[in-house]
Order: C-alpha cells, then structure tokens, then sequence
C-alpha cells in the first residue's frame, strides 16, 4: 500500500475537482440532446481507448485482474450512481445535484468508520460536521418542494459512498490505473446493451461535450483513486467539499444560478472545515 501522504492527496484532490467541474456542465450539455445512457457509453469507450496503451506501456495486463469480483460489483453500484448522477444534472441545478451529492462524505466516513477500521475523532467528526452545515446553507432545504431530481441525486450520493469505500479496499493492493482501467472497461460491458437500446447520435455542435465527458471523466476518477490511495477517506471527502462552493460559481457564471449570502457563508465554512482537516491530519503525521 502506498505511504500515507496528505499533501499529495489534496493534489490529487484539486486534479479531481477541475475534472468534476468540467464533467458537470458537459454532463448537463448533453442531457439535453441524448439519453444518459448513450453519454455514458461514449465515456467508457473512449476511456478504454485512451486507458489501453497507458496499460500496455506499464506492464499489460498481467496481475490486473486479481480483485476481479469485487471490481465487477464497485462497477455495478458505481454505474446505477454515475446513472443517477447525470440524470439529476439535467433534473434539477448544478449545485443542488453537488449539495445533496454531498451527503456521501457522511455516508462515506461512516462505512469507513464501520468497515475499514479508519478512526473517527473529533476534528475528522468536527471538520463533515461544518461542511455539512455549509451545504445545508447553499441548499437550503424547506424553501422549495423535493421533486424526483433530488430524489434521484440523494441516490447517487448513497452509491458513490459505497463505490469510494470499495475503492479504498481495492487500492490496498491494486494500483490506481488497474482500478480506472477495469472500471471503465467493466462499465463498457454493462451498459453497451441498455445505450443500443435508446440509441441516439449528438447533434454535431455537441461532439466537443463527448469529449469533455470522456477526459473529464477518465482522469477525474484517476485523480479520485490516487488520492484514496495516499489518504484515509476521512481526509479525502472533506477535502471534496471545495466542490460545493465551485459549483455554486461555475453555475452563477454559466447558467445564472442564483448566489446568495447564505451561500457565502456555507462556502467560508466548507473552507473552514478543510482547513481544520487538513491542518490537524499535518500535525499528527
């Protein structure tokens, strides 16, 4: 298993961010001209074409394959996510789909926790407890009605939780490019039936959103996996609360998504709750 390293996590982190970032507004481009489905097959595949010569050249296919079964069943769950997710962008706002997508560090310290034997003290419970109140002040639930988009995002937060503990086990022993590898090349096979299925080409202008799926999403999940690899998830997901503000930026700045002072406020203590995280991980290292 790789050295624990929390400054090279949150690199790793800030690669995973952009790609996120960058994912999100493609994710809803297309949405709107073909079904998730078919986006999510042009990922893979391009994945894999672009992922097989990286293998090739690092040793090939030998010793890839060790934790087969467990990759195939983190796919499975990460698939209906990753379906959930795209869904819910075209559904409802960028940053409310990230918001309630944000629930999944709770859910991931505590599998964590329960599972993997990673420790909950109280600056780790202290740090979610804060960018979990940030997030409750960026959504801020009660002012309006939950619909089927929010319903559909809460879902894809409870199965990215399971699908990042499953990553951790895996990245015990299997390298983050075997796990990006398998994961687009398993999730090829799962979904090439359901997109012949609702085939539907993209309209020209919307080839440039293929590709920004397809590197986004490729090396987003790459930089996901080595900051797992290199960090306990009780650092890690605290650090992925940065999305929440970006998003809520990114959206203002594309879609006129409204920003607000309580937004303010939820961003200073999503920050404030990495920086308490990050700080404390430094000292005890």
């Amino acid at each position: 298993m790789p050295q624990q390293s929390t400054a090279q996590a949150a690199i790793w982190m800030g690669g995973w961010l952009v790609n996120t970032l960058a994912l999100s507004v493609a994710g809803r481009e297309l949405g709107h001209d073909i079904p998730v489905f078919v986006t999510m097959i042009f990922r893979s595949v391009i994945a894999v074409a672009i992922l097989t010569p990286i293998v090739l050249y690092y040793g090939g296919f030998s010793g890839r394959f060790t934790n087969l079964r467990l990759n195939i069943v983190r796919n499975i769950v990460h698939y209906g996510a990753q379906y959930s997710w795209f869904m819910a962008l075209a559904l409802i706002p960028l940053a409310q789909v990230v918001a309630i997508e944000f629930t999944m560090p709770i859910w991931g310290a505590l599998i964590a926790a329960l599972f993997l034997g990673e420790k909950l003290n109280r600056f780790k419970l202290t740090a979610i407890a804060l960018g979990f109140v940030g997030i409750l002040l960026i959504v801020k639930p009660g002012t309006a009605h939950i619909d089927e988009g929010h319903a559909v995002a809460l879902l894809a937060a409870v199965g990215f939780a399971i699908s990042v503990a499953m990553t951790k086990i895996i990245t015990r022993t299997d390298s983050a490019l075997t796990v990006i590898f398998l994961m687009f090349l398993i999730q090829t096979v799962i979904g090439a039936v359901p997109a012949y299925l609702v085939w539907k080409w993209p309209e020209p202008h919307n080839w440039v959103w293929v590709a920004v799926v397809a590197l986004a999403g490729t090396f987003s999940h790459y930089c996901l996996s080595k900051a797992i690899s290199l960090a306990d998830m009780t650092i890690v997901t605290p650090l992925d609360f940065l999305r929440v503000p970006l998003t809520v930026l990114v959206g203002y700045w594309i879609y006129r998504e409204g920003f607000d002072f309580y937004s303010i406020i939820g961003t200073l203590l999503i920050l404030g709750a990495n920086t308490l995280n990050l700080f404390k991980a430094r000292q005890t290292a």
